[in-house]
């Protein structure tokens, strides 16, 4: 059966002649002295465990489908998480498939031949000359190092466990089970621990974005200029992120002034004032999808006020106890406490709370003022394993190879009258990528700034000395 080709409407209808003619004349182009991916060796150790946990069970994990934009037009493609660190491949409409014997078999859409069809000219979603060209079956089993066989072979009519919500036509077909939940959480928690090529990628990853925030505080003078200030530093850094890696690993967090008090700003749309603080959280994703996570709050006018400095240092302080309690057998959990006393006791100096520490830690009035969590595991998702079990994740302990982000703020919002006007408007996070190691924790985004100080000094040298 051949499937209907994805075309314009407004296409004008192909002769029996052009057909013909679009049949032939083409060079052979097939590549020879493919050599396997840097990722194969570790995505077929990560296929054996995943067989291993569910023996002589077919299990099935999808690449994922085109999204639309707007009417024919659609999102670049990224994979499922899952289905990139089992393989390696990028492919929209993939399927990774691990039968009952242990076998595993990555079915495609391979290139489409120029001797039949009219795929390869006329397809807009799929042909080679709207889309590019993709691997052909033997290219694809070397690339990867797996099986491969043609998609349209894939028998949906089996048993079998899905991770499901990521091509809906392979939900429609395979009949659901009760152990497709099951197979979703192992799948994000046998990505907790982080391998060695992981980290090298995380690591990458983590130097561009340090490069990122370079051409941003260069690119000041300029985005202090615009009216879109903000844009301006989006664009800045998400060209960083292109050059060196597939795109941002979300969207950019681009906040001066109040904006810094809405955690998820992304419409960056606002101007920048010298006064201000902008809060920069930006993230290079790899080729390989692994992103980084760094926050970073930074005077416009490359000095802190002293308002601004005295809040900045207690994020700090907040942030330095945190990264300490890093280490194998801690618990997850006990970083972000460890930040949060030091936030309260900030807090109760200051007088904006009453009461002691271990009083505003049980009532958590001090919420109100910082909102969310200090950290997340961090990989293939910014927010990664989100669907493991909370007794192996956020009630869990740490151990060697969790890479994670510390990132407290302080979010003092312009309206809250509990607070001077002075405070109102400021908001501050400070976020940094650590691998925990056998003995402690190594600080990924050592490369950027921490302390004030640090933060002016590393300011003027890259503007040039601009005070």
């Amino acid at each position: 059966m051949t499937e209907p080709l994805n075309i314009g409407s407004h296409d004008l209808p192909i002769t029996d002649e052009l057909a013909a003619f679009m049949r032939t004349g083409w060079a052979d182009t097939r590549r020879t002295g493919v050599t396997a991916l840097p990722i194969a060796p570790w995505a077929a150790k990560r296929r054996a465990v995943l067989a291993a946990r569910f023996p002589g069970e077919r299990l099935m994990v999808p690449a994922g489908t085109l999204k639309v934009r707007s009417n024919d037009s659609d999102y670049r493609f990224r994979p499922h998480s899952a289905y990139a660190y089992l393989t390696g491949a990028g492919e929209p409409d993939d399927v990774l498939v691990i039968e009952p014997s242990g076998e595993a078999v990555l079915y495609l859409r391979p290139r489409s031949p120029r001797a039949e069809g009219q795929e390869f000219y006329r397809d807009r979603r799929y042909g080679e000359f709207w889309a590019g060209r993709r691997p052909d079956l033997a290219e694809a089993a070397e690339l990867y190092q797996v099986e491969c066989a043609h998609i349209r072979d894939l028998d949906l009519d089996r048993p079998a466990r899905v991770l499901r919500g990521v091509d809906p036509s392979v939900d429609a077909r395979v009949p659901r089970g009760d152990g497709d939940a099951e197979l979703e959480t192992f799948l994000s928690e046998m990505r907790l621990v982080k391998d060695e090529w992981e980290v090298g990628e995380l690591q990458s990853a983590v130097d561009a974005t340090a490069r990122g925030f370079e051409d941003v505080v260069r690119a000041l003078p300029h985005a202090l200029a615009h009216p879109r200030g903000e844009r301006y530093l989006e664009g800045v850094f998400g060209l960083r992120a292109r050059l060196e890696g597939n795109a941002t690993g979300y969207e950019s967090i681009v906040a001066a002034g109040a904006h810094a008090c809405v955690l998820h700003w992304i419409r960056n749309d606002g101007p920048l004032a010298a006064g201000d603080l902008l809060l920069l959280d930006a993230g290079v994703e790899s080729d390989t999808l692994y992103t980084a996570d760094v926050t970073r709050t930074l005077p416009l006018s490359g000095r802190f006020t002293p308002v601004q400095r005295q809040a900045y240092e207690l994020v700090y302080e907040a942030q330095t106890a945190a990264i300490a309690t890093l280490r194998p057998g801690a618990r997850f959990r006990d970083f972000h406490q460890a930040a949060m006393r030091v936030i309260c006791a900030g807090l109760l100096d200051w007088g904006l709370l009453k009461g002691s520490v271990d009083e505003l830690m049980e009532t958590g009035l001090y919420r109100r003022y910082t909102l969310c969590s200090s950290g997340h595991m961090l990989g293939l998702d910014v927010h990664d394993c989100a669907r493991s079990r909370a007794e192996v994740y956020l009630d869990g302990v740490l151990e060697e190879g969790h890479v994670l982000t510390v990132e407290p703020g302080l979010y003092f919002q312009p309206d809250d009258l509990t607070l001077p006007e002075e405070l109102r408007g400021i908001g501050i996070r400070i976020e940094d990528d650590l691998t925990v190691t056998a003995d402690g924790a190594t600080l990924m985004s050592a490369a950027l700034p921490r302390h004030p100080d640090e933060v002016e000094s590393w300011m003027g040298a890259l503007a040039g000395g601009r005070p």
